[in-house]
Parts: structure tokens; C-alpha cells; sequence
């Protein structure tokens, strides 16, 4: 079997009207903006079927079978996915350039069954179930109708086995349920469902497919969103919600709206809103930053004002800087989110604070201005140092020339400086490395920009310098006092006390800590997004498993050293390994005797 483009497929989609299709065979009355029938499903006589053009698709509101033109084609004729696009095409007079790519069936179409029948599932549960009222009466607490709610595929995960005996009688193997993210295996070996009393928001792939879930716990506990596992076809960090329906809009937009969360999209949508997509639970990627460039330009963020989403602004409008996609900020008014603001004021508020959106760069200048970042010479120092990282990000040449001019202007430092600044650090190595360092006239590389320890208090303060985020994690994880080196505690501890993060070098601080904190902060910059998690959690237990460790000597009862030792590693697995490798102490598994 060929590949079909992509973009084939969405032109056929977008070409085909799907008004015309459906009333070959369904009798349609317009109703307002939408054209209502009997459904051809059920069988029923009432007009409960809707089909809706500026969507693209149609929905019962009593059996709840909902999809767009190639859905049609599969439920109605008992076409497979691509034959369906074939028929649609043929319809419309487009011809499809197929590509040779795979032959066969595909691979994954069992982990898609698997997971439409699930979504199918779940959305019933969320209309019918007695025991999801605690998540109809949730969206009515958020103003989002019931019948919305089900038109956009949202559902709810009950507690117990129903889900898997549910799955069962519709003949849903229990491995497909596994690799598709839908359950997991027990310590004990049994199979549980993975959602479980939670509200589900379902996402898609580019074809419109379900791949996986974003689940909203509506009880106690932790954590509070939930997504589906990394499979073969659910990628996190490669997919965007709601893309499937907006990448049409965005395209005619020339732009996207970029916000935080589910409920933030749905607000959105539900104003007329449509061009908007979020990250799914965790910063903006690169691969996430590359799929919204195939799309559209420009992007407008649009993330709380609180520190937590300034941070999240920050990071993925460099991100998308990178990809050459030009960036604007939208300010929310303080203790105001998408979804609130939209849900208080309507759409008229949101093109308020849409149409006062300013670039980037300028926010962030914005920011540095009311906090004293241009006064005096200390504070523009660390200006320079906040303001290099988005300039650097700018791919494009114009950008980039822009945020240089305005960066010359407000530090009072010339463009050239900058520039050599900017072009130093390309090249600087990262820390403990004398590979790729230019050489001096005599041949012999020059010294390291910076020197630092590679040791835990020091992988840990990096991540925290990399992205802040971490700041708060370490304060409930790490206590100041598990640091052997005062002068790594001082800057940790500075850390944790400052409202503005690193920001900005905190005054009472000692001569030996300013200088810690200034090496840190430049080295952390050789830390990737993608190595902070690892490099943090790593540091975190090492840190924390330190002083246990260090007790394992003193123990002299083979049996019991073992089983301390064993224990240890259950807690702290990355510490294990370090301790094992760094301090020469052999790995648990192999630990015997004395």
C-alpha cells in the first residue's frame, strides 16, 4: 500500500463539501449555521443529526458517532483509511501522487483500533454513566455544554476494571491495550487501566486519527493531568493538540495562537477562535516548534503572566526563533488565564489582548525595564547575559539584526560588542572541555571560558541556572544542607530565596559565591532542554542518597549490608549508578559480603 501526502490529504478534505455528500442519502435542513437530519446510524427519525460545514464534521447527539469525510466513507461503505481518501479524492477531481514509501498493511493499525474504540467508549461514559457526573458537573462549573463537550470527543475514564471488560467483549486484545498506552502491567503482573476518574481530552494526529488522551483528575490527588505513555503512534513531544482542526485556520490565518493548556484551546474554539493549538502538558519542543513552522510564520503566546508561565513564554518563544517563526507575546491581565478571560469578557476581550500582543523581544525588555535590569553597571551586565540567549535564538538575519539594535540601545553597549559577544560564546565549549576551543598564537588552545566541578551540587545548580522551573522542585526535593560546599550552598540557597529566579545576581551574596554563581550561570547554558530533566533528577538523588551511602561501611552484617544496599538503589537508581561507577563501589546486584 502507497503513502498518501499529507497535504493531498487535507486538500482533498478541505475540497470536498461534506453538506453535499451526506445529503445524497440523508434528508439535511439547515438549522442556523449547521444542517440537521435523521441519523443514519441508529436509525432514528428526528432531526438529532448535525452536520456542520465550518468544521468539516458531523455528530449525532443521541448514538454520538461523530467524524469527517473519510469517517463517512469507512462507517458508511467499509473502506479502509487511505481507500477512503481515494474515494473522496475521486469525487472531487483531485488526483492523488502516491509515494511508494511502505508496502503492506500498516503496522499500527491495531494500536489505532484500539484507540478509536476506547475514545468511542470513553465519550459514552462522559453522556450516559451515572458515575461521571462529577465530570458533567465540572464542565458545567466551566461553561463548556454537554453537548459541546461530546461534539469535541471529550470523555471520562471511570475508576475499576470497566474500561478492560469493556474492551474485552469488543475483542481489543489486552497487549494492544498495553502498547497502546491504554493500560499497564502491575508489579504483580495484572493489567489496570491507565485513566482512571478522569476527564479526557482526546488527541489526534495530523489525519485526524485518536493516538492518545490527556486525562484531567477530578478527585484528590496527583498527579493532576495525565497523558497517554510514548508509543508508536503517540509522540509528546512531536504532536499538538488541536492541530488537526487548526492547522486549516492557521494556514488562512498566516498564524497561531499558542497557549498552555486543553481547557485554554477549548475557550478559544468555543469564541470563534480557531487558529489555536497547546503544547501537551510540557514545554514547547523542537519538533513541536518545526511542525507549527510548516503551517504559518508568525505565532502569538499566549501563557499566563504568573513567573511559571513567563518562564514557559520565554523558552518556547526562543524555541520558535529558532525555527525562523516570528513571535509575539499577548499579556493577560494579572490572575487571568485563557480560559477565564474568555469566559468573563467573551471574544471582545480576547481581541483586546490579542491586538495589544508585542514581539518577543520587546516583552521581555518590557520586563527588564520595570525591574531595574538597564540601572547601573551590575545589573546591565546581567541584562546582556539575559538578553544574548533570544538574540542568539533569532535564525532569521532581519530578527536577529533588530534584537541586536535594540539591545545596543538599551544596555548602552554597541551592536559590534555584542555581536563578538554572540559569536564567542558559539564557539565556547562547554565546561571541562578543551575540544573545539580556538586556538591561541602559539597553538596551544586557550583556557576555559569556565572552570566548575562536574559534581552533584554542581549538576544540580546548572539545571536550576538552565531553566528555572526547577528552582521550585528543588526547594520540596533538596535541603540546603545536604551541600558539602559553602559556597555552592550560598548560591543554592540564593536560588531558592529570590523572587526572580536567576534573573538577576542576588546583592548579599560573598565574593566567592558571586563568582560560583556568574560560572554557573554561563555554563548552564551548554545544557539542552532535553538533558535538564535527567541532569536534575540525577543530581537530586545523588544529593539526597549522599548521607546513606556514606553509612553502608559502618555496617557490618553482610546480609544486611546487601539489603540496605538493595534498598537504595530501589529509591535512588541514578544515585546507585553513580556510586557504582564514580566512587568505585560495586552495583548492588553484584554486592556480596563485606
Amino acid at each position: 500500500m502507497s503513502m498518501i501526502p499529507e497535504d493531498t490529504i487535507e486538500q482533498v478534505r478541505e475540497s470536498t463539501d461534506l453538506v453535499a455528500l451526506i445529503g445524497e442519502t440523508v434528508s439535511l435542513k439547515r438549522t442556523g449555521a449547521d444542517y440537521r437530519g435523521p441519523c443514519p446510524f441508529h436509525g432514528g427519525t428526528n432531526r438529532n443529526f448535525a452536520v456542520i460545514p465550518k468544521k468539516g464534521r458531523y455528530y449525532c447527539f443521541v448514538c454520538h458517532e461523530s467524524g469527517d469525510v473519510f469517517s463517512w466513507f469507512m462507517k458508511r461503505t467499509g473502506l479502509s483509511y487511505p481507500d477512503a481518501v481515494r474515494e473522496a479524492a475521486r469525487r472531487v477531481g483531485i488526483t492523488i501522487p502516491e509515494r511508494a514509501d511502505r508496502a503492506g498493511p500498516d503496522p499500527h493499525e491495531a494500536l489505532y483500533t484500539a484507540v478509536s474504540a476506547a475514545h468511542d467508549w470513553f465519550t459514552r461514559q462522559l453522556l450516559e454513566l451515572p458515575d461521571a457526573r462529577i465530570a458533567r458537573e465540572y464542565l458545567e462549573r466551566r461553561d463548556v455544554p454537554l453537548d459541546t463537550a461530546a461534539l469535541l470527543g471529550l470523555g471520562f475514564a471511570p475508576q475499576g476494571k470497566t474500561f478492560l471488560d469493556a474492551m474485552a467483549k469488543l475483542g481489543i486484545a489486552p497487549n494492544a491495550l498495553l502498547e497502546a498506552g491504554l493500560a499497564a502491567r502491575r508489579d504483580d503482573g495484572q493489567i489496570s487501566a491507565r485513566f482512571r476518574g478522569r476527564l479526557l481530552f482526546p488527541i489526534h494526529d495530523l489525519r485526524g486519527r485518536v493516538v492518545g488522551f490527556g486525562g484531567r483528575l477530578l478527585v484528590e490527588g496527583e498527579p493532576k493531568y495525565l497523558n497517554s505513555p510514548e508509543t508508536e503512534i503517540f509522540h509528546k513531544g512531536k504532536q499538538l493538540y488541536n492541530l488537526h482542526q487548526a492547522k486549516g485556520p492557521i494556514r488562512k490565518e498566516e498564524a497561531v495562537i499558542l497557549v498552555e493548556g486543553y481547557f485554554d484551546v477549548l475557550r478559544l474554539v468555543l469564541a470563534g477562535v480557531e487558529h489555536v493549538v497547546a503544547p501537551l502538558g510540557t514545554a514547547l519542543t523542537p519538533d513541536q516548534a518545526a511542525l507549527l513552522k510548516r503551517y504559518a510564520p508568525a505565532a502569538t503566546l499566549l501563557y499566563d503572566s504568573d513567573r511559571a508561565g513567563l518562564q514557559a513564554t520565554f523558552r518556547a518563544g526562543d524555541e520558535l526563533l529558532r525555527h525562523s517563526v516570528r513571535v509575539r507575546v499577548a499579556t493577560l491581565p494579572p490572575g487571568e488565564d485563557p480560559d477565564t478571560l474568555v469566559k468573563a469578557g467573551g471574544a471582545e476581550a480576547l481581541d483586546q489582548v490579542l491586538g495589544d500582543a508585542v514581539d518577543l523581544f520587546e516583552r521581555k525588555i518590557q520586563l527588564m525595564e520595570r525591574k531595574g535590569y538597564f540601572e547601573g553597571f551590575e545589573h546591565r551586565r546581567d541584562a546582556v547575559d539575559r538578553l544574548l540567549p533570544t538574540i542568539r535564538a533569532a535564525a532569521d538575519p532581519i530578527t536577529r539584526e533588530l534584537y541586536l539594535s535594540l539591545a545596543s540601545e538599551r544596555t548602552k553597549i554597541s551592536k559590534e560588542v555584542l555581536q563578538r559577544e554572540l559569536a564567542e560564546r558559539a564557539i565556547r565549549p562547554s565546561a571541562g572541555s578543551d575540544a573545539g576551543r580556538p586556538p591561541t598564537q602559539s597553538g596551544a588552545p586557550t583556557p576555559p571560558s569556565v572552570r566548575v566541578r562536574t559534581g552533584p551540587e554542581v549538576q544540580l545548580l546548572k539545571a536550576m541556572f538552565a531553566a528555572p522551573e526547577w528552582i521550585d522542585r528543588a526547594r520540596s526535593e533538596v535541603d540546603p544542607a545536604l551541600f558539602r560546599s559553602a559556597r555552592l550552598r550560598e548560591v543554592y540557597e540564593a536560588l531558592l530565596r529570590s523572587d526572580l529566579g536567576t534573573a538577576q545576581l542576588p546583592e548579599p551574596l560573598s565574593p566567592e559565591a558571586q563568582t560560583a554563581w556568574t560560572r554557573l550561570k554561563e555554563a548552564s547554558q551548554s545544557l539542552g532542554g532535553s538533558d535538564q530533566a535527567g541532569t536534575f533528577e540525577r543530581a537530586s538523588q545523588i544529593l539526597r542518597a549522599r548521607p546513606e551511602y556514606e553509612k553502608i561501611p559502618s555496617i557490618s552484617d553482610p546480609g544486611e549490608k546487601r539489603q540496605r544496599r538493595n534498598e537504595l538503589q530501589r529509591l535512588y537508581p541514578e544515585a546507585d549508578r553513580w556510586y557504582s561507577v564514580v566512587r568505585g563501589v560495586r552495583p548492588a546486584n553484584r554486592l556480596k559480603g563485606s
